[in-house]
């Protein structure tokens, strides 16, 4: 990763977009420096009320995902990772925009069916972030949706009868990160919870801009950084 000992918090946020990343640490943090730019996916540490927090993007999909939280995780002693990133609407429950906190998350990767030789795996939040980001949200007054999101290893479905049958079973969004997360941080008993933005809405055809889903997707970090730090 590049990052010198000591570089990193105990708490990363961690955006899919090393963009976002950089915007998250210009918009929300106190003193934040950058302690890595290693194939152009940006980190910075700095404080959020006082306390200290960093930022670290992931890049797209569950692979590149697990080698920074494995690294997270095994070389700098991270102990909480909160995913900030956007999601495409199954369901007409939810709006563009509209906020989803994933209580756990279904999967078509083969990752975790190769670590348990075919036994299914349910990856979970953990649940004092989970219940932090359902109050901060509360507080907020933003009306959050709880549920199961849906990793896809592919972003244009060759199949997309197979996710929409999902939807009957609660899934309500579909991203590419979340199951990854949680199952590594299951393994290293530390603390993970994805927060996701509405950006696309899969049965309306809506959808935000680039530039949006990369600066605008505020509300989701301030209820990240809250649940994270109980700030």
């Amino acid at each position: 990763m590049g990052a010198a000992a000591g570089d990193i918090a105990p708490v990363v946020l961690m955006p899919g977009d090393p963009l976002r990343a950089t915007w998250i640490a210009e918009t929300f943090l106190d003193d934040a420096h950058c302690y890595t730019e290693v194939r152009g996916m940006y980190g910075f540490t700095g404080t959020w009320r006082g306390q200290r927090v960093s930022v670290q993007g992931s890049g797209m999909g569950q692979p590149s995902l697990a080698i920074y939280v494995h690294e997270l995780f095994t070389s700098y002693d991270v102990q909480t990772v909160v995913r900030v990133g956007s999601c495409g609407a199954l369901t007409e429950m939810l709006a563009i925009r509209d906020v989803v906190i994933a209580s756990g998350a279904c999967t078509d990767s083969s990752m975790n069916r190769i670590t348990f030789e075919g036994h299914d795996y349910a990856p979970v939040a953990d649940f004092g972030l989970l219940r932090g980001a359902v109050e901060a949200a509360e507080a907020r007054g933003t009306d959050a949706h709880v549920g199961l999101l849906f990793s896809s290893d592919s972003f244009y479905a060759s199949r997309p009868e197979l996710t929409r049958r999902m939807v009957d079973y609660g899934v309500l969004a579909v991203e590419m990160e979340a199951s990854a997360l949680y199952t590594l941080a299951a393994k290293h008993g530390r603390r993970a919870l994805a927060i996701c933005t509405v950006s696309d809405h899969i049965v309306t055809g809506e959808q935000t801009s680039a530039s949006e889903r990369e600066k605008t997707f505020g509300e989701m970090v301030e209820i990240a950084l809250t649940a994270a730090l109980g700030a």
